[in-house]
């Protein structure tokens, strides 16, 4: 197992440049809302042009609105649901941001469900089936048919998103758990595959945080006591930046424990 080398004292309190991101083109996936929202606005602020992925349009549009009124580089929007994406639609999206951009410097792979909570044992089976569409066929596929445009990038980043439940198991955390144990498991393989590439791969466990997933598994939680998105950007912003360029195959706690 690869092991943690980053300072993390350093990463959580990382201050890019300006411009760090000018001239990059980053693909969001779950960018209407939460961590993704934030990343996309965050990552336009610092120069790149997003592509935001969503399954629900008029948060995308908000979004998209939020950024142009900004005055930073005009998003693009690719409304899509992961749960009933075929190959056919990962390879149109390809497709269309070659011709669009000729090429892709980032991926955040953010989008993802909960699901229920519960014992395994009792876990609907359809529900365990779309949560892994979702949060590992969907990434891994997405991932899959970004790659040649990744490798036409001078310096790529792909990012997927990690939690404290896919490091150590925890009862009643069901598929969602086992789902990220996944995503931990591919981004180590797909680091190992790209080695000294052009491109490096690396997964962020933003830990608690005021969203609405969160909400949803913790609905009694005091909420003003939880990080917000816009505190987790630091690391965000590193492993998207060239400042990372040769970070490959960690997974990183975007908050300091």
């Amino acid at each position: 197992m690869m092991k943690n080398l980053i300072d993390g004292t350093f990463m959580h309190t990382y201050k890019a440049a300006e411009n760090a991101l000018k001239d990059k083109v980053i693909l969001i996936t779950g960018a209407g809302d939460g961590i993704g929202r934030v990343a996309a606005l965050t990552y336009a602020k610092h120069g790149a042009t997003v592509i935001l992925l969503g399954k629900t349009t008029n948060k995308l549009e908000c979004v998209y609105d939020e950024i142009v009124n900004a005055g930073y580089p005009q998003p693009a929007i690719v409304p899509m649901d992961l749960k009933g994406a075929t190959k056919q639609n990962y390879r149109d999206l390809a497709a269309t941001i070659e011709m669009q951009f000729g090429k892709l410097d980032g991926l955040l792979n953010n989008a993802g469900i909960l699901g229920s909570l519960g014992p395994l044992e009792h876990f609907c089976v359809s529900t365990f089936e779309n949560i892994m569409k979702v949060n590992v066929t969907a990434q891994a596929m997405i991932t899959k048919f970004m790659f040649p445009l990744l490798r036409k990038s001078d310096s790529a980043s792909v990012i997927f998103t990690s939690s404290g439940v896919g490091r150590q198991g925890r009862e009643h955390w069901g598929a969602y758990a086992i789902s990220k144990f996944a995503v931990e498991g591919m981004m180590q393989t797909w680091a190992c595959e790209v080695g000294k590439t052009n491109i490096r791969v690396n997964c962020i466990n933003p830990g608690a945080t005021r969203t609405s997933m969160r909400a949803s598994a913790y609905p009694g939680e005091d909420r003003d006591k939880l990080a917000t998105p816009e505190d987790l950007m630091p690391t965000y912003l590193y492993l998207m930046s060239d400042d990372s360029k040769e970070v490959n195959g960690q997974s990183l706690d975007a908050q300091q424990k």
